[in-house]
């Protein structure tokens, strides 16, 4: 088994949108369709034309993991799209931590020094994710005017680059 991850654009789309809402919908039964998420049919205008960017995670050629990055600000980015397949979690891959490694180093080369994100609570293991990683949480009415707010996300986190352990 060999891990590659690379930004992915368009072209992705429907392997990614096949990825995301199986994870949304039946694993988690979050009710949250493709209506609810138009970004994920424009990748490329969505997410790299303001300055963020958009990872697939591939296995032998299979996509098992995306993460994406939305910038709002100068100096701050918001995380969204972050899922693994169930089969692809944990220790053994690493893949979720590899993801969020990748999209921290392009932080730094592209001068963005906040990073912020939504989650829903019934993730818990997203949660301690990005807790061991260091995220503060951080109550949504301190969040900046211009984070992309998303209606299903009830919890929200904050990791200041320049402070990370």
């Amino acid at each position: 088994m060999i891990l590659e991850i690379q930004p992915i654009g368009n072209i992705y789309s429907e392997q990614v949108i096949d990825l995301i809402l199986n994870i949304q919908q039946k694993e988690f039964n979050i009710p949250i369709t493709i209506e609810d998420q138009p970004d994920l049919l424009r990748i490329e205008s969505f997410y790299r034309e303001g300055g963020g960017n958009f990872w697939g995670a591939f296995i032998d050629g299979e996509l098992v993991g995306t993460i994406a990055l939305v910038k709002f600000d100068e100096k701050a980015a918001a995380i969204r799209k972050m899922f693994v397949k169930k089969e692809f979690r944990g220790k053994e891959h690493q893949i979720a931590q590899k993801l969020l490694e990748i999209l921290i180093s392009y932080c730094h080369e592209n001068g963005i020094d906040e990073i912020m994100l939504g989650t829903v609570s019934v993730l818990n293991a997203a949660m301690r994710f990005y807790e061991r990683n260091h995220f503060q949480k951080i109550e949504k009415d301190k969040l900046p005017p211009k984070f992309p707010l998303m209606s299903a996300d009830n919890v929200f986190y904050i990791l200041n680059l320049n402070q990370a352990v």
